[in-house]
């Protein structure tokens, strides 16, 4: 509950309104392949993860393409599903054992329209996950696997050190064996 609690005073929500915010997240342990969420299931729930790593895929012809890893101190949702309270077409599986703080869709509704602070917060979240978005889409678009791969290393070392080889290489866009190649030339 500290992750959380620091996470909402860093992003300015005051302290005598994050009580308020606390009280409706949700205590939840899950195991090392459990899913968050699974592909035809509509997600009622987004997590503040507290401990452990989660994979985004999605299966597609017998495979699974990773389009995201998350760790601790990071929001999980699928986002589509969530927002329009419809069938999810990606999965959220945990890497690892793990411990979420879970909010559910009510919750937040609720929150959102009494909140001040939990609005203002939730507006800065969007805002910061959309230009995430874009900027992804766009370097995948713009940027070779090697520039992509550097960016990760820039901006999220601590994550590049824990995710396993093959779903690094589904998020470049690129083979395992031409990741080795990228990770071997890279200075």
């Amino acid at each position: 509950m500290e992750n959380l609690l620091a996470h909402f005073l860093s992003q300015g929500v005051p302290v005598g309104e994050v009580n308020e915010i606390m009280e409706a997240f949700k205590f939840k342990k899950l195991g090392k392949g459990d899913y968050f969420v699974e592909e035809g299931k509509t997600s009622k729930q987004i997590a503040f993860v507290s401990k452990g790593m989660f994979q985004y895929f999605y299966a597609k012809d017998g495979k699974e393409i990773t389009t995201y890893v998350s760790g601790a101190n990071a929001f999980l949702a699928s986002l589509l599903s969530f927002f329009r309270q419809q069938p999810s077409k990606e999965y959220i599986r945990a890497l690892s054992d793990a411990e979420i703080w879970t909010l559910h869709f009510n919750d937040l509704d609720k929150l959102r329209k009494t909140n001040q602070a939990f609005r203002t917060f939730y507006i800065g979240a969007l805002e910061s996950l959309a230009v995430g978005m874009d900027e992804t889409r766009s370097n995948l678009i713009i940027l070779t696997a090697e520039e992509r791969y550097a960016t990760m290393v820039k901006h999220e070392p601590a994550l590049i050190q824990q995710i396993p080889l093959q779903y690094l290489a589904s998020i470049l866009a690129v083979t395992p064996r031409h990741l080795s190649r990228i990770r071997r030339n890279f200075c």
